[in-house]
């Protein structure tokens, strides 16, 4: 990988990071679409990169948090959690090795879907889901963590519908983030997949991203905070559909 790739990766984590900061939302999408979309690195690759510094992030903020979980919830979403990572990274490695096309489609669909996510706010249950449904969003959740590393979407959008207080939610959603990613990483790194140019970026990637959120914090842009949801709704939809518009013809002559 050449220095110009690892730089245009590091600017591309560095905006991701700066979104992230200031709205709460989008490092591993923006990551992932921009990183696909400009063909600046393998999906598999970047994939990796995102879920360890999405885990250092997330064990980081986790100390002291654990009193306010909703364990029963939390139980029940890993439940479908933890088979899904594995089901996600092999279907990873099948889609990039004889269906790149589908890969960008399916990462495009992911990217939008989250966009949108993101711009609603589901109105709240009067009554607790089943462990069932948590168990079916952490699936889907897992299962797109596995493939790009991007596990967000479905859970965000269960837990918020749930009548708990929003520090809880926030809290069961890192705990339930660090452990999609920790999951993933464990696996690659038994097979002996973390290699050295994943490691490489990740450590070049974690003082970038230290340094942008302590910067979004100290210095938030001079807008409001629902413009800025607007803009990352914006800036994700574009590179959903730019994904899944530049995918379909590949799918088509495939076909």
């Amino acid at each position: 990988m050449t220095s110009q790739v690892v730089l245009s990766l590091l600017v591309v984590i560095a905006v991701a990071t700066y979104f992230q900061t200031v709205t709460g939302f989008g490092l591993g999408m923006i990551v992932m679409g921009a990183t696909s979309g400009m063909h600046i690195a393998s999906v598999a690759t970047v994939a990796a990169v995102v879920s360890i510094v999405s885990l250092a992030n997330s064990v980081v903020a986790l100390p002291g948090r654990l009193q306010q979980i909703d364990w029963r919830a939390a139980m029940a979403a890993s439940v479908g959690i933890v088979p899904a990572i594995v089901c996600g990274v092999v279907l990873l490695d099948y889609l990039n090795a004889s269906a790149a096309g589908v890969l960008q489609l399916l990462l495009g669909v992911v990217i939008v879907q989250g966009s949108v996510g993101f711009a609603l706010r589901p109105a709240q249950r009067e009554e607790r889901s089943s462990d069932l449904s948590f168990a079916a969003s952490g699936f889907f959740s897992g299962l797109s963590g596995g493939l790009f590393g991007v596990a967000g979407p479905p859970l965000i959008f269960q837990f918020y519908r749930q009548p708990m207080d929003a520090a809880v939610v926030r809290n069961m959603l890192l705990l339930l983030f660090a452990l999609t990613s920790g999951l993933r990483a464990a696996y690659l790194g038994l097979q002996g997949r973390l290699d050295a140019e994943i490691w490489t970026l990740t450590a070049l990637a974690l003082p970038v991203v230290g340094l942008v959120t302590v910067l979004g914090r100290r210095y938030p842009p001079p807008l409001a905070t629902r413009t800025m949801r607007r803009l990352v709704f914006i800036v994700l939809m574009i590179t959903g559909a730019y994904l899944v518009m530049s995918a379909l013809p590949a799918i088509a002559h495939f076909a």
